[in-house]
């Protein structure tokens, strides 16, 4: 490596500097070949997708970062929460507690692990069998960026300020004071590291020690090129210190990418196949399906053109689950399986009809594993209580004995987690039965507030701009699947859909759904009066969890927010 003094280390691209522990590991070798050149706007002519190009070996593609060590004053506290916590009876420290969190964009229930024995995902199974399954799992908003930001705050989009997409046009950022988990797992003396998608800033709120993503990569190398994943991995664990890590490989598939990359396919399901300009992924193995070998979701129209969008989006989870075969492989391989909190979930729902975007059941359910080195007794069981995508935070803090700090976002009013650690259901059944979601923007342009509660069986949905129809967005519109149901509308053709698209786009203000006699939400029990009692009641609760939670739509849409006036809720007079 040239301009480097002999005997020095190079800094490593993605990657802040440490000044303290034993040296860091090349990780990719010295090996060298032709650049990953695949880009997000151009099929490049035939791209090696190898990992060994020059931005894995020489660093030339993304430049680093200088990394210096937090004040010694403000980690001796730190250090000493994670010396005690690692402390076993004998007194002797164990090995560091580490963190795995996998993330799929726009992911669902498609995996053995959740008894789809269309598509084959042995390395979800297995992960499965090693960790337990929640069945009741919720997003906190059915979007992209709200639902990372959440996850990596443990805060809903309206109190992080997340409220759209963070790329491009829509730019939408969380508030400059919120303290972010990478931020507190930091400053408590834990690496982190991430690899793929992030999606979401800025940067001061969510900085990671090590960081390969699309502000410095190409997101389909770092995203769905599971040999260059694979590769960051392994840089990752053998440039590893003494400090235990926490480490985020965000996946990009199965997300559409008829929108932006076309040429790949409608979920990017040829990008690496090793056809002509597509590419060569070394270490994946294409599956292949058939639109009649697929099961339709019961949200999603049964027709040839979903069924052939969903025959691509297995091909593109086959991918990724063997992404994370590789990245589970790399752990064990560094000796650190067995001291590592694995957990798999995904960000929103599929992006079809009544999936992503909306919070319906069908677009806020996610799977959730959480495989436990240190809780055998609950592999491969099934787990009915609840759990959200807010409950991350909480749960790392506690694998890693981090308190949450006390501090305020806006003002003196001091931010509280109402998610909860999920570790306690790895030693036994819990009895959580409730779930928010809070959803404002997808896009820019989709204004579309909503506010959610599931308890137990019984969902509420708060429609607040419901007298307009509801957004559609880019990637989605342009799907096969929705161009045939416009076209089947249009023709008065049958969609066999479970409602009409009229139906989809204009909403009553309060929808009310029994999840256990109508599981494809169809009928909305708010107007009928056999069910007063569970609106008022979960009326009652979801208001309260507004006023906890800061948010800022809790009089709308027939009230203002006054903060310094009692009531609060100043109302419009606005025959809503």
């Amino acid at each position: 490596m040239t301009g480097t003094p002999h005997g020095a280390a190079a800094p490593v691209p993605g990657e802040k500097r440490g000044g303290a522990g034993p040296p860091r590991g090349r990780g990719c070798g010295s090996r060298r070949g032709q650049p990953g050149t695949a880009t997000a706007t151009a099929a490049p002519p035939a791209p090696d997708l190898s990992g060994r190009g020059a931005s894995c070996d020489r660093g030339e593609e993304e430049p680093g970062r200088p990394e210096e060590p937090p004040s010694a004053a403000a980690m001796r506290p730190w250090a000493l929460v994670l010396l005690l916590g690692a402390l076993r009876t004998g007194g002797a420290p164990a090995p560091a507690r580490n963190v795995l969190l996998l993330l799929a964009d726009d992911g669902g229930f498609e995996s053995g692990a959740y008894n789809n024995s269309a598509i084959r995902t042995p390395n979800l199974d297995a992960l499965a069998r090693r960790g337990l399954v929640f069945q009741n799992a919720f997003t906190s908003v059915s979007s992209c960026s709200p639902s990372r930001a959440s996850i990596l705050t443990g805060l809903p989009q309206h109190q992080n300020g997340m409220y759209g997409l963070h790329q491009d046009v829509h730019h939408f950022n969380s508030f400059d004071a919120v303290r972010s988990l990478p931020q507190l797992l930091s400053h408590a003396g834990v690496r982190t590291g991430i690899i793929g998608k992030k999606h979401v800033g800025p940067e001061a709120v969510y900085p990671f020690d090590f960081a390969y993503t699309e502000e410095n990569s190409s997101v389909l190398q770092v995203g769905r090129n599971i040999t260059r994943i694979k590769a960051l991995v392994r840089r990752f664990l053998q440039s590893q210190d003494e400090r235990p890590f926490f480490l985020y490989v965000a996946f990009h598939d199965p997300h559409r990418c008829g929108h932006s990359q076309p040429q790949y396919g409608a979920f990017c399901e040829k990008f690496g196949n090793g056809e002509s300009g597509m590419g060569w992924i070394p270490d994946w193995k294409p599956q292949i399906y058939s639109p009649e070998q697929v099961q339709v979701p019961a949200f999603v129209p049964d027709t040839p053109a979903a069924r052939a969008d969903l025959a691509a989006q297995y091909t593109t989870i086959g991918r990724m689950d063997q992404g994370i075969g590789l990245v589970l492989e790399e752990l064990r391989h560094a000796g650190l399986l067995n001291s590592t909190l694995v957990i798999y979930t995904s960000d929103n729902g599929i992006p079809f009809p009544g999936g992503r975007t909306n919070l319906y059941r069908s677009g806020t359910a996610e799977p959730l594993l959480l495989s436990s080195p240190e809780h055998p007794q609950r592999w491969g069981q099934v787990s009915q209580a609840f759990a959200t995508l807010l409950d991350l935070t909480p749960t790392i803090l506690d694998w890693f004995s981090i308190p949450y700090p006390a501090y305020s976002i806006f003002g003196t009013r001091r931010v509280q987690l109402t998610g909860k650690s999920l570790l306690p259901a790895l030693d036994s059944e819990q009895p959580w039965a409730t779930a928010f979601s809070s959803q404002s923007h997808h896009e820019v342009t989709m204004y579309y507030p909503m506010r959610a509660i599931q308890h137990q069986h019984f969902r509420l949905i708060h429609n607040l701009n419901y007298k307009m129809p509801f957004p559609i967005d880019q990637d989605f519109y342009v799907s096969p699947t929705f161009q045939d149901l416009l076209n089947r509308t249009r023709a008065g053709q049958p969609t066999h859909w479970n409602k009409t698209l009229h139906q989809y786009y204009y909403r009553d203000r309060w929808e009310l759904f029994d999840c256990s006699r109508d599981p494809t939400e169809s009928q909305n029990l708010a107007p009928d009066p056999r069910y007063a009692d569970v609106l008022q009641l979960l009326r009652a609760q979801l208001l309260k969890w507004q006023w906890d939670t800061g948010d800022p739509w809790v009089c709308a849409p027939d009230a203002v927010l006054e903060e310094k006036l009692s009531p609060q809720c100043r109302p419009l007079h606005n025959e809503l």
